[in-house]
């Protein structure tokens, strides 16, 4: 039979997931002759032989790839034949185009589990023990194509036993680039406030001290993790003390699934997801009666749980009797990333952590945990970080410039597009500080140099002050690169499309609490006719001023105040209620001054800070210490007897633009707190009123328009009870309802839905 040659370049996730020995042993399997190489732009394979096997060959690569793989196309071409005399894996090159893409970090495999726990085994307890199914890949890559030589593994040089695996492709660490072993690979250490090493197996010591109740940084896969004795109340509370957060959640991690199910209640889904590779920290239900501090996560019904994704971490549990669960939360400063370098944690933190726990494999990119909840069977992704960056989102809009979508002020991400896909950052977080844009742009030039995607048009929010915006205008400036400027809550009913992989006009609802208007106003609690083209606002929350601007978010008494000052004039001051009792009457003389004088109250149309409000009239929360607290801990009351009771807002329209007037709904509050009905029943009220609410507005925009599907956005529906009601009022209703996923609800998903508006609308 005569010899055929066909050249294949496949282009997706086909790097440091195990391809190339994967193509090696199919086609040394079916006789053929020829070679596969990593290049940058994926990995390209030249089959000769008989032209049956080379088709099997493909059939298998396409059907049944490297369980890490992700292909996105396969290309393929037919050749002269050159009577190769075997089949080899050739050295990477590099070429012009940088198509390939980059695996997310992975957490520790099986295999790898058995090996580090087996005495027998020569990395027995070796703490970055990996193979080409696990280990680090996007925070130490430097450049592409992946070789170890691009990375910042690249200062050590193997030992003849590791050398072996290497480079024998019937091995699982065949060309795993991070691969080491105790003789030649990195090592921790453990180190005092001072620097000074402390003596015995750094591990063992650091179980030890978690033990006894200390604080130790530890320096993980993405950065440093603040970690703490979660069982200890006392440690807890201290590592709270110090760090300065004392109400918002803590992550923790456990030694395995059994010892969270203790805690937690833990679906078959959860489960799954809890213990897959991409190990993120999953927000579960408390388990009644659990035995951990409430100080965890103070007045919430939920608790976040991670499973050890290193060797490192694993070692830590080999002591349950120590520590069975521990805190792991960012090591960072509040407002600043995640720290990455030794010296830095120990300047840094040393006025938090007792003890650092070091190593020297350098972390190129900082890269958080990511954070997601299993809604109705599915995944919503609340902070979409490690295990899941930098794989490309794919956009049903194709754009034929290279786009820049700069983000959001908070939670930011950004995006690089390029085609099809859609490259989102790791969580950067709130761009308030020095470091917080350092960090910012280092990203954004490491994704650019390692993807080659070059903006040629730069996307902004429409918000002057958003850190984001300047540093847009400044680049688009810099490099004379034309300046798009996209609506926030546009770019929130965008990133939902996205998610849902759909081209078609919405009725998009997009609620949260900040964004900037076409009317200079500040929007939150908006119903927009949307899809990537354009959009329309069709119906909002009545505006009400903003008393003392920013300040007003952080103190939720402020917009409480100002609709009982809407509702009632001054009269509600005679109100018989908590509120009143602890007013500050000076500081409402000045707030009253705010509103009626114009100064420095803004107008709001926000869903966000209507939950304010009411949480501070139910005497839930006055001021806050982190970001939407005040809505958490109004969800978390909420006890729902069943009964169709909910409170009413009043519409008007005016120029073809319903507006909801939340009034009335102050109003019945009120009422129900003067006959002392309990907080957690008017919190459902309040929920039930907006599911109402939505579903009426939704109804009437169909009428109006007849559009029937329905996409929901925003960081207010991060709020299960409101998000499972309104999904399932608006299906009862006969539309088709959109959620996100895959791309988080909250500001994290701005950059995302820039680019996408921005692709559909640039020549």
């Amino acid at each position: 039979m005569a010899k055929e040659r066909k050249c294949l370049e496949i282009i997706g996730i086909v790097q440091g997931v195990g391809f190339r020995p994967f193509i090696y042993r199919l086609a040394k399997r079916h006789n053929l002759k020829g070679f596969v190489l990593n290049n940058t732009k994926g990995v390209i394979v030249e089959l000769e032989g008989e032209g049956a096997q080379i088709e099997e060959v493909i059939s298998k690569i396409k059907e049944n790839p490297p369980p890490l793989a992700q292909i996105e196309k396969i290309e393929c071409e037919s050749l002269p034949v050159l009577e190769y005399r075997d089949f080899e894996i050739r050295i990477s090159r590099k070429t012009e185009e940088k198509n390939t893409l980059v695996s997310p970090d992975i957490a520790t495999c099986e295999k790898c589990k058995i090996e580090l726990l087996n005495p027998d085994d020569r990395r027995y307890h070796y703490p970055f023990i990996n193979c080409i199914n696990c280990g680090p890949r996007f925070t130490i890559i430097r450049e592409l194509p992946y070789d170890r030589k691009n990375t910042t593994m690249a200062k050590f040089k193997m030992c003849e036993d590791c050398r072996l695996e290497y480079d024998d492709p019937a091995n699982r660490r065949f060309h795993a680039q991070p691969d080491a072993c105790p003789v030649c690979g990195p090592e921790v250490k453990l180190v005092d406030r001072t620097a000074r090493v402390i003596k015995g197996e750094p591990i063992s010591k650091t179980i030890e001290l978690l033990g006894e109740g200390k604080i130790v940084a530890i320096k993980g896969l993405g950065g440093f993790h603040l970690a703490c004795n979660a069982k200890d109340k006392a440690a807890v509370s201290l590592l709270r003390e110090k760090k300065g957060r004392p109400s918002k959640p803590l992550a923790l991690m456990a030694g395995d699934v059994e010892v969270v199910r203790k805690y937690a209640y833990l679906s078959k889904k959860e489960e799954e997801l809890l213990s897959s590779s991409r190990s993120p920290i999953l927000l579960l239900s408390k388990r009644e009666g659990n035995t951990l501090p409430e100080e965890i996560a103070p007045g919430n019904r939920y608790i976040g749980f991670m499973l050890p994704y290193t060797p490192l971490h694993i070692l830590l549990f080999q002591d349950p009797k120590e520590a069975e669960v521990l805190v792991m939360t960012s090591g960072n400063k509040i407002g600043e990333p995640i720290i990455i370098k030794n010296m830095e944690a120990i300047r840094v933190l040393g006025g938090i952590a007792d003890y650092f726990l070091l190593h020297n494999r350098d972390i190129r990119i900082p890269s958080d945990d990511s954070v997601v909840a299993i809604f109705e069977d599915r995944p919503i992704m609340i902070r979409r970080s490690r295990g899941y960056v930098p794989e490309p989102i794919k956009c049903p809009v194709h754009t034929k410039k290279n786009i820049l979508g700069c983000g959001a002020h908070l939670k930011n991400t950004f995006s690089l597009a390029r085609g099809n896909e859609i490259f989102t950052s790791h969580h950067i977080g709130d761009l308030g500080t020095p470091k917080s844009m350092e960090a910012y742009e280092r990203g954004i030039k490491h994704f650019e140099s390692l993807f080659d995607i070059h903006p040629e048009v730069i996307v902004v929010d429409r918000h002057p002050e958003y850190l984001s915006t300047k540093f847009g205008e400044k680049w688009a400036n810099a490099n004379d690169r034309p300046l798009m400027r996209v609506q926030h809550h546009h770019a929130h009913i965008a990133s939902c499309l996205v998610d849902n992989d759909i081209d078609k006009e919405v009725i998009g609802i997009a609620w949260d609490g900040t964004g900037f208007g076409e009317d200079g106003a500040i929007w939150g609690g908006e119903f927009l006719i949307a899809d990537f083209k354009s959009y329309q606002r069709k119906a909002h929350l009545e505006y009400i001023p903003l008393p003392g601007g920013e300040k007003a978010v952080k103190e939720p008494w402020r917009m409480a105040t100002t609709y009982l000052y809407y509702t009632m004039g001054e009269d509600f001051l005679d109100l018989d209620i908590e509120l009143i009792g602890r007013l500050d009457l000076k500081k409402w003389e000045m707030l009253k001054a705010m509103i009626d004088r114009k100064i420095n109250a803004p107008l709001t149309s926000s869903a966000g800070r209507l939950f304010d409000a009411v949480s501070s009239l139910l005497d839930l929360r006055d001021r806050i210490t982190y970001l939407g607290q005040a809505a958490i801990e109004l969800e978390m009351i909420i006890e729902d007897d069943g009964k169709a009771n909910f409170y009413n807002f009043k519409l008007r329209k005016e120029d073809g633009i319903y507006i909801i007037n939340a009034i009335p709904v102050i109003r019945s509050i009120i009422d129900d707190l003067i006959h002392r009905i309990p907080p957690s029943v008017i919190s459902a009220r309040f929920h039930k009123g907006l599911i109402e609410m939505i579903a009426d507005i939704t109804l009437r925009l169909r009428d109006d328009t007849g559009i029937t599907d329905v996409a929901l956005s925003g960081g207010v529906f991060q709020n299960r009870f409101l998000l499972q009601g309104a999904t399932k009022r608006l299906i009862k209703e006969g539309f088709r309802v959109y959620t996100h996923h895959n791309i988080p609800s909250n500001d994290g998903g701005i950059s995302v839905g820039q680019v996408a508006i921005a692709a559909n609308v640039i020549p």
